[in-house]
């Protein structure tokens, strides 16, 4: 295997990194020292996938993108793919607050998150496990204080720990999840990857609400949605069909262009024309 591995000296009562690093694994190869750590490593997975399993948790598959934790005291099992082996970075946390800043996030009861790669928790943590590999200094060690606090600000505001909800909960995840594409709908990194990860519902599960409610997927509900918001204003605004776009979850005119034209039958110039064309007709 291919990797990295460092510890460091400083310790600090409320909150240190002990050691990190990166490992490119074999396929199957598992961890086989003790699974009970005395603090706290959380793993953010690069590419490839695996598997990981936690006390009182069934064993799941993560891949690229996920983070799983192992927890102070927690009996924890992970297995590269045989096929698909990963490779992931880890930092070791020890401190009388490291526990009480991961309470807050829903990591602490389920012990992995899926599909982190776009969010500010992600950014901090890759922006901390860079500083770690600079040379010790005053002005570093600060910086890295500061990570680890913006990191956990960061799994807390977005990863929120839930309460639990009733067994027979389907209307109400339903509810949440169209909420959350009405919300969010604008931002491009909404998708259905983020919506399951923030209302901790499967795919599967999702599909099949939304398809007993509207007999459309979750995907085409968004979509339905971005293109009726961006027929709205091209008929209402004068805004540019790259501001337009952009206000319904698109980085660029072009992909935006072709998902409106297989949408509506027309380009968003033509459709504006046609739309404004109508409206003096009318007149």
């Amino acid at each position: 295997m291919d990797g990295e591995y460092k510890t460091l000296n400083d310790i600090s009562l409320e909150s240190n990194v002990l050691f990190f690093g990166k490992e490119s694994c074999l396929p199957n190869y598992f961890f086989s020292g003790n699974n009970v750590r005395q603090n706290y490593v959380i793993h953010y997975i690069i590419k490839g996938k695996g598997t990981f399993s936690s006390a009182n948790h069934p064993a799941i598959q993560l891949q690229a993108g996920d983070v799983f934790i192992l927890p102070k005291g927690v009996p924890c099992f992970y297995k590269a793919d045989s096929k698909e082996p990963w490779t992931y970075f880890w930092i070791g946390l020890s401190g009388l607050k490291i526990g009480a800043m991961l309470a807050g996030s829903s990591l602490s009861t389920q012990h992995y998150l899926r599909q982190v790669q776009n969010s500010n928790f992600c950014n901090s943590l890759f922006q901390l496990f860079d500083a770690l590999h600079r040379p010790t200094s005053l002005i570093n060690d600060i910086l890295i204080e500061s990570l680890i606090y913006q990191t956990f600000y960061h799994l807390d505001s977005e990863y929120p720990i839930r309460k639990k909800q009733p067994k027979n909960n389907s209307h109400f995840k339903l509810k949440l999840a169209i909420n959350y594409l009405n919300d969010n709908y604008s931002d491009h990194n909404c998708s259905v990857s983020s919506l399951c990860n923030k209302i901790d519902i499967s795919r599967s599960h999702l599909y099949n609400i939304f398809k007993a409610e509207f007999n459309i997927s979750p995907q085409k509900y968004l979509i339905k949605t971005r293109m009726e918001k961006a027929k709205n204003r091209l008929k209402n605004t004068p805004s540019s069909i790259q501001e337009i776009s952009v206000s319904v979850g698109y980085i660029d005119e072009f992909t935006f262009s072709k998902a409106f034209k297989k949408y509506s039958g027309f380009s968003p110039k033509a459709y504006r024309q046609m739309v404004r064309t109508n409206s003096h007709i009318k007149k």
